[in-house]
C-alpha cells in the first residue's frame, strides 16, 4: 500500500511539474503541506523524501534481514532483501549521485557475488561473502568520510518476519 501511495504521489507530482513548466506564469496551487508554488512545493518535497541518510536506513534494516534470512537458509527472502537493498541504494544515486562512485565496490562486486551465492543455495559461501561485503560497508564509509559508522555482522535477530 505504501508503494502505491509513493507511486500515486510521485505520478501527481510528476503532473504538476510538467504542467508547470507549460505555464508562462506561476501558477498558485492549494496543498496542505506542500507550499504554494512549484518552487515551495517541490523544496519541501525534496527535504520531505530526504538524502543519502534515509537511503542509509533502508538499507540497514535490509541488510539484518539479509543476513538472518542467508542464516536460516530461507534463500528466496534473501534474495528479496539483496534486489530490495540495491534498489534503495539507486534511488539514493539519484538523490546524491556524488555517493555513487564510493560504493562501486558494493554495488559492483560484492551484491552481483552474493546473489550468486543465494541463487546457489550456498550458506558457506553466503556467510563468506556477506562478511567481505561488511568490509566493503565500511570502505565505502571511509571514502565518505564517515569512519565512525562502522558495520558489523549482526549479532542479534531483531527482525518481525518468521523464518
Amino acid at each position: 500500500m505504501k508503494r502505491f501511495a509513493f507511486a500515486l504521489f510521485s505520478v501527481m507530482m510528476a503532473a504538476m511539474v510538467i504542467s508547470a513548466c507549460q505555464q508562462q506564469t506561476e501558477q498558485r496551487y492549494e496543498t496542505r503541506w506542500a507550499g504554494e508554488t512549484m518552487e515551495e512545493i517541490l523544496d519541501n518535497i525534496e527535504d520531505q523524501i530526504g538524502g543519502f541518510d534515509q537511503t542509509m536506513m533502508e538499507t540497514n534494516y535490509r541488510y539484518n534481514e539479509l543476513y538472518w534470512a542467508g542464516q536460516d537458509e530461507n534463500w528466496g527472502y534473501a534474495g528479496y532483501q539483496l534486489d530490495e537493498m540495491l534498489g534503495s541504494l539507486k534511488k539514493g544515486f539519484v538523490r546524491r549521485p556524488e555517493r555513487e562512485a564510493s560504493a562501486a565496490q558494493f554495488v559492483n562486486t560484492s551484491v552481483p557475488r552474493l546473489m550468486e551465492a543465494i541463487e546457489a543455495e550456498d550458506r558457506e559461501a553466503f556467510l563468506e561473502l556477506f562478511n567481505r561485503m561488511a568490509a566493503t560497508c565500511n570502505t565505502c564509509h571511509e571514502m565518505e568520510e564517515v569512519p565512525f559508522i562502522q558495520v558489523i555482522i549482526p549479532e542479534k535477530r531483531t527482525s518481525l518476519v518468521k523464518f
